[in-house]
């Protein structure tokens, strides 16, 4: 899919580091206390608050194969649109210490080299439907579609010839992430809650609100008489 490393290397444009935060000291009024076997004191129980919700129910068995194949999917595009989510904060932090419109081209431009090499053999690999999801998914950590992603950091006609390309391959940079509407991006909305719920993918929070409750009540209610 050569198509989508070019799309993709462009808004990846950074090596993310870590960053060490700074614990503030305890303020001297509060209790500190100890739970047993540990060193480190608390002046609170760390609690973290869990929503369980049910598994879509999926009753047909060519249905349920086919979900378990899109959970597949889904857990290995997410990275890459996490990935971008988190290039895309860096890349307005970067350059909005850029003043010159020349300066600002040729730095997206060394990055993206830099990523096309980097992420070039990964994405060739993935499948049209593999693409298709990562544009939903990039949709949902950014808030914008890829069309716009290039429209906005690149230039209106690399964003209209990238869409036209596409369509040769049945795929839309336009499209949206909309578990409320689309049966399946509520199941992808779900696989990523499972994951992460179980600790098999990195949480990042979503670029619009998602009520995952509402969704199975929608999806998930039985047939009016």
């Amino acid at each position: 899919m050569k198509l989508l490393t070019l799309i993709f290397s462009f808004f990846s444009l950074f090596c993310l580091y870590g960053q060490n935060d700074s614990i503030p000291p305890l303020p001297a009024e509060q209790e500190e206390f100890m739970f047993a076997g540990d060193s480190v004191s608390y002046t609170a129980i760390p609690l973290t608050e869990t929503i369980i919700v049910k598994a879509p129910e999926i009753k047909d068995r060519e249905n349920y194969r086919r979900y378990l194949i899109l959970k597949r999917k889904v857990k290995k595009v997410y990275p890459y649109a996490k990935l971008a989510a988190d290039t895309l904060i860096e890349l307005n932090k970067g350059l909005a210490d850029i003043k010159r419109k020349r300066h600002r081209k040729k730095y997206i431009k060394q990055m993206q080299k830099y990523f096309e090499e980097r992420f070039t053999p990964e994405i060739k690999k993935m499948k049209r439907s593999e693409g298709r999801i990562l544009i939903k998914l990039i949709h949902r950590q950014t808030g914008l579609t890829m069309y716009e992603l290039v429209k906005e950091y690149r230039s209106g006609v690399k964003a209209f010839l990238y869409e036209r390309t596409a369509r040769l391959f049945k795929i839309s940079l336009k499209d949206t992430f909309r578990p409320e509407e689309v049966y399946q991006d509520y199941l992808i909305e779900y696989i990523l809650y499972e994951s992460i719920l179980y600790d098999k993918i990195k949480p990042q929070p979503a670029a619009f609100d998602i009520d995952l409750l509402e969704l199975r009540k929608k999806w998930e209610a039985p047939p009016s008489k």
